[in-house]
């Protein structure tokens, strides 16, 4: 499964009023309601919060980078393909 590790580590530090820390609210809460849409769920852990997605070509589309462990990720590629990779 792709995922990636979600740290909200300042979402409105930069902001200088009330009104622009409502409007990144806004804006993130608008992305968030179109990443459940295409399938990307949440995935909380005992110190983690994870944005998932089955299909590893949708979450390509969206330009995220998978943190899944390396071992795994090599378990996706077939045999058929290795020799595509190592040429």
């Amino acid at each position: 499964m792709n995922y990636f590790t979600w740290k909200e580590n300042g979402l409105t530090q930069d902001c200088t009023s009330l009104e622009a820390m409502a409007s990144r609210f806004e804006e993130s809460a608008k992305l968030m309601r179109r990443m459940s849409k295409e399938g990307f769920k949440l995935k909380k852990g005992k110190k983690v919060q994870l944005i998932t997605h089955d299909d590893p070509s949708i979450f390509e589309s969206w330009g995220f980078i998978n943190e899944q462990s390396p071992y795994k990720q090599l378990q996706l590629i077939d045999d058929k393909n290795y020799n595509l990779l190592i040429d």
